[in-house]
């Protein structure tokens, strides 16, 4: 997939990952408990991985385009 979308797609994209982020934080200072914690704690964590690898897919759309 990467390669087949435009640079506003990406930055569309990583705006709504880092919107989650930051609820999924929000959520997280909200909850208490172990188990809701973890679940927090896990989509952070996925959010996080997919913020990476949309940002490295920008930056390489942003070197081709330079």
């Amino acid at each position: 997939m990467a390669g087949t979308r435009t640079l506003s797609e990406i930055e569309a994209r990583i705006g709504i990952i880092q919107d989650n982020i930051r609820q999924l934080i929000e959520q997280a200072a909200a909850t208490s408990g172990a188990e809701t914690e973890a679940l927090v704690s896990d989509r952070i964590a996925q959010q996080t991985e997919e913020l990476e690898r949309l940002t490295r897919e920008r930056d390489a759309l942003t070197k081709k385009t330079s």
